[in-house]
């Protein structure tokens, strides 16, 4: 029993149902509710079903091989929360990683035609040998590492997306403006985890630094320092908040009352509250919280989607 529990700890469960949570919202909240049933697709179902659960093993996959590299910083940063070598072997952890890889990058084949799909295909089994590269090296590099696993939440919605979009839907074949209204869709929703898990990454970097800079890392805080890296942070949130207040304006026009408030009360003034905080922080603890607050911020944007249940 204390292994499966710390098998799960390891996959980061929480995380991954959010990934669930956020395809689901997209699909059936967005996608259902832009396109009409008679433009729909065959088998739509079964792909979603499939894709879902390849995102799921692909994360999974690289939460434990992040783990096995992290090994000696957690055991610095988060000593009462190692798993591997303490629980799970590392020979153990290395073949999980292995097998949920490779059925994330098999289901992401059933659930895709090869002929119409290919690059997206291509793009999951490049995002297994990315989250490798990333545990490996590219998290201890200055920014590169926090862009690609923002880019790499991004794909979580990217490739539903995509998904749906065959080649003669591309070149504009069809409703054209659904086309272009489920396009901006993506874009704010892609682009709101893009750079709310950018604003993270670099907070949790803040939170880490003793582990890092022991191991020789140099993520941001170290190279730049922490006042430069606030003011990094500072300069995301303003831009969030800024394009989301801009939204909201833009959505007044329709008389959606309902999801601003919602957007005002469980999104911009949290994020308000967390570019108050910023500045002061300084410990590892203060970063935390930051950090867990942001995530709920993820989950409220997510859950956003649902208000178009409400409005079309």
């Amino acid at each position: 029993m204390k292994i499966f529990l710390a098998f799960f700890r390891l996959i980061r469960w929480p995380n991954l149902v959010f990934i669930i949570l956020t395809q689901a919202l997209f699909e059936y909240c967005i996608y259902y509710r832009v396109f009409p049933v008679s433009v729909r697709y065959q088998n739509e179902q079964q792909q979603f079903f499939l894709l879902v659960a390849a995102s799921v093993c692909i994360a999974a996959a690289g939460y434990i091989i992040n783990d096995y590299f992290d090994l000696n910083i957690d055991q610095i940063n988060k000593p009462k929360k190692v798993i591997v070598n303490a629980i799970i072997s590392r020979r153990w952890v290395i073949l999980w990683h292995l097998i949920l890889s490779l059925i994330g990058l098999l289901l992401t084949i059933l659930a895709l035609p090869f002929t119409l799909h290919w690059p997206l295909i291509i793009a999951n089994f490049v995002s297994i040998f990315l989250l490798l590269f990333y545990s490996s090296s590219l998290k201890k590099k200055l920014l590169i590492g926090n862009v690609l696993i923002s880019l790499l939440t991004a794909w979580v919605i990217g490739i539903i997306f995509l998904s749906k979009m065959n080649l003669g839907l591309m070149r504009g074949e069809g409703d054209e403006i659904l086309h272009v209204r489920f396009f901006r869709f993506a874009i704010l929703y892609g682009g709101f985890a893009f750079i709310i898990s950018l604003i993270r990454e670099v907070i949790k970097d803040m939170e880490d630094m003793e582990g890092d800079r022991k191991y020789g890392c140099r993520t941001m805080p170290i190279v730049w320092g922490l006042n430069a890296s606030k003011v990094f942070v500072a300069v995301w949130l303003i831009v969030l908040i800024t394009a989301l207040v801009i939204l909201q304006i833009y959505v007044l026009q329709y008389g959606w009352w309902l999801s601003i408030v919602y957007c005002v009360l469980f999104i911009i003034v949290p994020l308000l509250w967390i570019f108050n905080k910023l500045f002061a922080a300084n410990a590892s603890q203060d970063f935390h919280i930051l950090s867990s607050a942001i995530k709920i911020i993820m989950l409220t944007g997510i859950l956003s989607m649902l208000f178009f249940l409400l409005y079309h």
